[in-house]
């Protein structure tokens, strides 16, 4: 007996476009659907580059049949080019931005809207939610950063570097230094510091995108802000009070979002 073939989904290629957000300029990563029965909204951690989710955003796409339009918006100069001309821009500063976006471009839309966020972008995309409760049909939160991780070496050092001024921006000058060189050397130089696990398009992106000055200070400076904001608890109480309207997904090794936070939810 022949084995039935099943026909996958085609998988569509997300476009990349510049939106003017309140006069901001944001990079956005999309695939529209032609007949779409909600709009996703993907909300980046930190970094926000937009082209760091090409992959999941196609595959989201695939996997809800094309039945979706998906797009993942980028940060307030988390970007390319220096469109904003070296202003930096705090955590309450790109919560607004997402705010800002959907009342621009989704405030007409037909269709229900899903955020998803990532790392810090689930705490974004948590206070979007909570100020945008009429517009807002689900949030996702995947390896969600909610609060500090008082254990996590990497966040303590992060914090270190971020709130010196002049160690943030020696830490940037040295990531355009090392895009200043040979292409080769430079894709070297990331995938070792990224890890194996990378994929090429991720450390093309990381050549392109993150290893610009004003990239890496805006990164840096965002940092500071979130381990500012993120001494205090998360509104546990919101997030119970919707929890037929809020999902996260928690990793076992993940020290942004350890699953200890995960049993703070479910108290």
């Amino acid at each position: 007996m022949e084995k039935a073939r099943l026909t996958p989904f085609p998988r569509e290629q997300a476009a990349t476009r510049i939106c003017m957000v309140s006069s901001f300029a944001t990079e956005l990563l999309e695939i529209r659907s032609k007949e779409p029965s909600l709009h996703v909204l993907v909300i980046p951690g930190n970094p926000g580059i937009a082209a760091f989710y090409k992959d999941f955003v196609e595959a989201l796409y695939e996997n809800l049949g094309g039945q979706a339009s998906i797009t993942a918006i980028g940060h307030i100069s988390h970007s390319q080019k220096d469109y904003e001309h070296g202003r930096l821009f705090s955590l309450h500063e790109q919560i607004d931005h997402k705010v800002d976006f959907i009342e621009q471009e989704l405030q007409h839309t037909e269709q229900s809207i899903v955020l998803v966020g990532h790392s810090i972008g689930a705490y974004i995309g948590l206070e979007v939610f909570k100020r945008l409760q009429n517009k807002i049909k689900m949030f996702v939160g995947l390896y969600p950063f909610l609060k500090l991780n008082k254990n996590s070496v990497t966040q303590s050092a992060i914090g270190y570097i971020a709130r010196s001024s002049l160690l943030s921006k020696g830490v940037s000058l040295f990531a355009s230094f090392i895009r200043s060189l040979r292409p080769s050397i430079t894709r070297g130089i990331v995938r070792r510091f990224l890890g194996p696990s990378w994929s090429v398009a991720a450390v093309d992106v990381a050549c392109c995108h993150l290893l610009k000055y004003h990239t890496m200070r805006n990164v840096l400076f965002m940092a500071m802000t979130e381990f500012q904001k993120l001494t205090e608890e998360p509104d546990w109480t919101f997030v119970r009070a919707k929890e037929d309207k809020i999902a996260f997904l928690f990793g076992v090794d993940d020290h942004w979002g350890p699953l200890s936070h995960l049993e703070e939810v479910n108290i």
